[in-house]
């Protein structure tokens, strides 16, 4: 089946979940969440008088344009990356910005997956540290802090680690940090400094022992507000009669963050790897007001069972956007540097204000999955210092 990039929509087999962006949304049976309302079987009418046909079967008709092939494997698509015969890659549709809302269709019942044949973090971590190497190696003023790092900070029964670095240089990388608690946590944070619009990293996976769970979170944070959260059940945002002018501002964001970073073609490649994740559902966990406000319109937000499957899967994933984030911050063409003056200043008072919303809503998340001691003591370290967004931390 082809995969609809517009939204992120579960789609569940006996024993799989295709994954696809999705607006945020309101009003469901999972609201806040961005991806809630079941999928229906009948085609939905959007705001445009267009079908909604995200996720449509395979088809051959005798207008070739009008036949809509299978998507290739995530075994093809690991031939494609390498360069292999594993077919051509579907075309990625359209993705507009405000679409439908689409999620999560129960799955029918599967036998239970098998459980990771080790400690899936140990893998997570391993594959982490190796990328963090790499953008060290591609950004040389990308410097350790050790005031701020761990070696052996006791959290969660085990010694944690934080490896903290920033790039107060031309690189302009105000917080990096990557944590580890074995058998437990496996993230990686990076905030951008105010000289470029490049998104902002957030890269998690919790492991729940007890349940034999894996909690996901992928996301590439918005460096402008866009109102993502005002989206309506149709995928409309308020336009000016309600906003005024800065409706166009808002409606500016967001047609930078599609065309620039969450192309199709990028969220094409993450769909086709979700789409191999054994039983993937929506979290349970629902996104605070902090969340909507300082996440981005295609957050995965994923829990699933502990497979080594799963955990390879979810590793890919987490190179792929650490790789695609390396690819924007040293890219030298220009396009993502702010003009000296008054927009370097404007991102900055709006970093600000972000990184403190963002550390609220990490705190919230790691008190009520680690509690109140080990929860705050990891959102604080893991957000780094809060007022060096200008320069990229201190020295």
């Amino acid at each position: 089946m082809r995969v609809s990039f517009a939204a992120l929509a579960f789609v569940c087999s006996a024993t799989k979940m295709v994954v696809a962006f999705s607006p945020i949304q309101r009003g469901t049976p999972f609201a806040p969440s961005r991806a809630s309302s079941a999928l229906s079987s009948e085609p939905v009418i959007g705001a445009g008088g267009m079908a909604d046909t995200r996720d449509p079967d395979a088809l051959v008709h005798d207008d070739p344009r009008k036949s809509i092939s299978d998507a290739p494997s995530f075994e093809e698509y690991l031939k494609q990356r390498a360069g292999g015969d594993g077919g051509a890659a579907p075309a990625a549709a359209p993705s507009p910005p405000a679409a439908d809302p689409v999620a999560a269709q129960p799955a029918t019942t599967a036998a239970p997956a098998a459980a990771v044949g080790g400690d899936p973090i140990a893998l997570l971590d391993s594959s982490q540290a190796a990328l963090v190497d790499k953008i060290a190696a591609a950004i040389p003023d990308l410097e350790a802090k050790p005031d701020l790092s761990w070696t052996g900070e006791t959290l969660a029964g085990t010694q944690a680690t934080l490896d903290a670095r920033d790039a107060p240089g031309p690189a302009n990388v105000a917080w990096l940090g990557s944590v580890c608690i074995p058998g437990k946590l496996s993230s990686l944070t990076i905030f951008n400094g105010p000289l470029t619009d490049v998104p902002h990293l957030l890269s998690r996976c919790l492991y729940d022992k007890e349940n034999n769970q894996l909690q996901f979170a992928l996301d590439f944070r918005p460096r402008a507000y866009g109102a993502y959260e005002m989206v309506d059940a149709q995928g409309n945002y308020p336009g000016p009669e309600e906003l005024g002018r800065k409706a166009f501002e808002y409606s500016g964001a967001r047609s930078d963050f599609f065309n620039k970073f969450a192309t199709t073609e990028l969220q094409a490649e993450f769909n086709i790897m979700a789409k191999s994740l054994e039983d993937a559902t929506p979290s349970a966990i629902q996104p605070s007001e902090l969340d909507l406000l300082t996440g981005s319109p295609v957050a995965i937000s994923l829990t699933m069972p502990a497979t080594d499957q799963n955990a390879k899967i979810l590793s890919e994933m987490r190179e792929k956007a650490a790789e695609t984030w390396l690819e924007w911050a040293t890219d030298d063409s220009g396009e993502h540097a702010h003009r000296p003056g008054a927009p370097i200043n404007t991102q900055y008072v709006y970093d600000a204000k972000m990184r403190q919303n963002a550390y609220l809503a990490l705190r919230d998340y790691y008190t009520s999955t680690l509690g109140a001691a080990d929860g705050n003591t990891l959102a604080a370290a893991e957000s780094g210092p809060l007022d060096e967004a200008y320069v990229g931390g201190g020295s």
